[in-house]
């Protein structure tokens, strides 16, 4: 199970087990969503109208976007911007369970609250993403201007990507939608965390001692707990990445139309009044694909290698012991 569990025989996860699972899980996670991921992205990023039925922009449905990619990028570019999203995705696993396993931990000890509950793991969830946020956010901004940028390429790699923004932009530009995206995430994870509690409770008997899960029921939860968290904060994941391409115009000039915001409010006002409250919601559809299949392998995978770790050691003391029968 995930968090701090009183009733498991085994010992307690240390902070490095848990860092190491969670930067495992979300590198083998991000690798398999990136597709999903970049569609996502030029989707929040149109200004105009996301309608098949009446289409106004260069984007209006997900087969017709992956087409529209596929033949003017090529297969490379549902990777875009894969090397910053994998260090993130790693630093923000690594970050992101090893505080969430250290703060239910600190529930136990420090309050009379049962740190298995759907309550806690929604606020240590909450708190542990916002840990997480603010230490990988710059990798989130350069993930997005990756993502962003089309045909010919701004920047050639991460290297010349981190120098031009520091240059031309200065260094706060990559805490670009910092504000919306706590604001998101608080939420958007201790929701998962929330909902994950609760499926996995009623769809999976109570682990034995040291099996964490990583198995089909884990991949169910995960994915049901992540469409629902991520339709309910979606609009601020908008406006972050609207937020976060701020500088970066010229680039998206041949997208369609482009939009500067002064900020968070600004960005609000004028999405509500140019694209009405639809506007808020572009992109949803191939978020909430990436966002089931994000979460559920997240927590498939977090679960999986923190068993693989257990048995590991399990088996190694195992070894030791029979050896030293041996020696005797």
């Amino acid at each position: 199970m995930v968090g701090y569990d009183p009733g498991v025989q085994s010992a307690p996860l240390s902070p490095e087990e848990a860092a190491f699972a969670g930067s495992a899980a979300g590198m083998v996670t991000r690798a398999l969503i990136s597709p999903f991921d970049v569609i996502k992205i030029r989707f929040q990023l149109q200004i105009e109208r996301v309608s098949s039925k009446t289409p106004e922009g260069k984007y209006y449905g997900i087969f017709q976007a992956t087409r529209r990619i596929h033949s003017e990028e090529g297969l490379s570019a549902f990777w875009k911007g894969h090397i910053p999203a994998q260090l993130l995705s790693i630093c923000y696993g690594a970050v992101q369970f090893a505080s969430f396993e250290f703060l239910t931990e600190l529930v136990h000890e420090k309050t009379q609250y049962d740190s298995q509950t759907a309550g806690v793991h929604f606020v240590c969830g909450g708190l542990a993403a916002c840990s997480a946020t603010v230490v990988c956010q710059p990798l989130d901004t350069l993930r997005t201007r990756f993502a962003a940028q089309g045909e010919p390429k701004v920047y050639r790699n991460l290297r010349h990507a981190v120098s031009t923004m520091w240059r031309s932009e200065g260094t706060l530009t990559f805490y670009r939608g910092l504000s919306p995206t706590l604001m998101a995430v608080f939420p958007y994870a201790g929701l998962q965390f929330f909902f994950y509690n609760i499926f996995k409770k009623l769809l999976a008997p109570r682990p034995k001692a040291g099996n964490s899960g990583g198995n089909l029921k884990s991949l169910v939860c995960g994915s049901g707990a992540g469409m629902i968290s991520k339709t309910i904060t979606y609009p601020f994941d908008l406006f972050k990445k609207r937020l976060q391409v701020g500088g970066f115009e010229a680039a998206r000039a041949h997208f369609g139309q482009v939009r500067s915001y002064r900020g968070l409010l600004d960005c609000m006002v004028q999405i509500a009044k140019e694209e009405g409250f639809r506007g808020f919601f572009k992109g949803l559809s191939p978020s909430l694909v990436k966002a089931a299949l994000s979460t559920g392998f997240t927590f498939f995978w977090y679960e999986f290698f923190l068993n693989a770790m257990h048995n590991f050691k399990e088996k190694r003391g195992t070894n030791v012991i029979t050896k030293d029968f041996n020696r005797r």
